[in-house]
């Protein structure tokens, strides 16, 4: 039998909401093996002078454990 496991992170980019979420998956692959997939819960982005300067994801990354 596996379970699967689910842990949650938050991470960003100055470039895009697609780079924030690469960068979320390869900071959990650090220490994290045999990752199924990842869920953008929530996006946010930091506004200043009415530009985006970062680009922010809250993501859930669930992992199957032997």
């Amino acid at each position: 039998m596996s379970v699967t496991k689910v842990i949650e992170i938050i991470a960003g980019s100055e470039k895009s909401f697609d780079d924030a979420v690469e960068n979320a998956l390869k900071e959990a692959s650090k220490s994290v093996d045999n990752i199924q997939s990842i869920y953008v819960k929530e996006m946010n982005a930091k506004v200043t002078n009415n530009e985006i300067v970062s680009y922010g994801v809250n993501a859930k990354v669930s992992f199957e454990v032997s």
